[in-house]
């Protein structure tokens, strides 16, 4: 189906299997404002879900959408036009709430399909979400453009699964999220999943990436800044055998891979990687025990990450990096390479003295803990991580040390170059065994078979 050049207001559109809708350019699919009456049409009505009590409304329903199919197969939305989700809530705040009757709140919803293609569009303005795909296989997202008020593109519960050449500007939510909910009813993981080519960021004035004016948002708009690629929040399923590469991030938050429902995060490769002005921790690696889910699912694990060739500059002082499992029940198997940080620093000898509360039941976010005790690297509950050729460089004299590890169990340093200060370790051991660090200048090689308290 062939939409030229023109503009189209409307409502709900139902995608059929072996169908495919193509903008041309100049072709703009616009999403119809709601007046509220029930009398003058509206979206198509959000589903009955009885396991909607376990993520939030729009993770739960895909049918109060602008553009919408569930079970399809062989299905296809290609540009180069646009969608523009004018009348779409974004799920909060002012306006119709997306529970109303006839709200709509996605701009393209897909759920239970199977060899779907998007491509070369754009989205302006995508509501809750531009693109939430739920139970989708054999999926492929590739030299979109996004700039939107809410998450750009949510991937949850898919398998064998294709982003590549997106960029997405979203500065109140995440870009590009890999999700595993219970909104299917059974727990699926998100796996063989590739991202790749993309930029994200959270740093832009909303349409100015799509125009290509880049208008940054000042300074004191109030604005989340977000437009990560993320690995959770809903994590009942997990996320198994995925890889990002060759990502660039601007002025939004950093890397985030969070289990915290359940669910395995396992078989993750992070390569060539550029951040810039990011606003949290660079690197946030979180286990935790939420458990919004059915009850009896034993808590999750976070094992066998590769994070390599990565650089940050400029990013927040107040944050480091963070890895941080729960008490009895560990990070696993971390390895991460080449890696430059460039924090803003600033941080006093008071600041290197908090500990962190451990917030086990918490919304895993980079800022739940707080202010970080360490300027690089924040380590708790890990059993097996390996560190190597990291530099870590201040643009401001830092009184915390560069590395805080709480217990932590086998762990090799190797090559690690950071600036000192006068009175400040690099390395602040607590409860930490089996550790070793060779090569790392200005320290001599240390091997430590346990400490309760130690500095270096």
């Amino acid at each position: 189906m062939r939409f030229p050049a023109g503009t189209y207001l409307s409502y709900t559109i139902h995608l059929k299997s072996k169908v495919t809708l193509f903008l041309d350019q100049g072709a703009v699919i616009v999403a119809a404002d709601f007046d509220g009456s029930n009398n003058a049409g509206g979206y198509d009505l959000a589903e009955p879900n009885q396991w909607d009590k376990y993520q939030d409304f729009g993770h739960s329903h895909w049918r109060n959408s602008l553009i919408y199919g569930e079970g399809l197969e062989s299905i296809a939305i290609l540009g180069p036009g646009m969608i523009w989700g004018k009348g779409l809530s974004k799920g909060y705040g002012p306006g119709p709430r997306a529970e109303t009757q006839g709200v709509g709140n996605k701009s393209i919803s897909l759920k239970n399909c199977r060899n779907v293609t998007l491509r070369d569009f754009s989205i302006l303005h995508g509501g809750h979400f531009g693109i939430l795909a739920t139970g989708v296989d054999n999926f492929t997202l590739d030299n979109l453009m996004i700039d939107t008020n809410r998450d750009g593109i949510d991937i949850d519960c898919c398998r064998n699964v294709r982003v590549s050449n997106c960029s997405v500007n979203s500065p109140w939510d995440d870009a590009i999220v890999l999700k595993s909910s219970f909104g299917l009813g059974y727990a699926r993981p998100t796996e063989m999943v590739t991202i790749t080519n993309c930029f994200v960021t959270g740093g832009y004035e909303e349409g100015s990436l799509l125009d290509a004016t880049m208008k940054r948002l000042p300074s004191d708009r109030r604005a989340n800044r977000t437009g990560r690629i993320k690995l959770g929040t809903e994590s009942n399923g997990g996320f198994k055998n995925i890889t990002i590469s060759n990502c660039v991030f601007d002025s939004c938050q950093g890397l985030a891979l969070e289990t915290v429902d359940g669910g395995l995060l396992e078989d993750i490769a992070i390569t060539n990687i550029t951040m810039r002005d990011v606003v949290s921790a660079p690197i946030f690696l979180r286990l935790g025990r939420r458990m919004r889910g059915p009850a009896g699912v034993p808590i999750g694990k976070l094992r066998r990450v590769i994070i390599s060739n990565v650089v940050s500059s400029n990013s927040a002082s107040r944050l480091a990096c963070i890895i941080s499992g729960i008490p009895g029940y560990e990070i696993e198997d971390i390895k991460l390479s080449d890696i430059y940080l460039q924090p803003q620093g600033g941080g006093t000898a008071n600041d290197a003295a908090i500990e962190p509360l451990e917030k086990e039941n918490a919304y895993p976010e980079p800022e739940m803990f707080g202010p970080m005790p360490a300027h690089g690297f924040f380590i708790r509950h890990v059993k097996g991580i390996e560190m190597t050729n990291i530099e870590i460089n201040c643009l401001k004299e830092d009184a915390r040390p560069a590395f805080v590890l709480n217990d932590v169990q086998d762990a090799d340093f190797l090559r690690i170059k950071t600036q000192r200060v006068p009175n400040a370790p690099t390395f602040a051991l607590n409860n930490v065994s089996d550790f070793h660090l060779y090569l790392s200048r200005p320290i001599q090689d240390t091997h430590v078979e346990h400490a309760d308290q130690k500095k270096i």
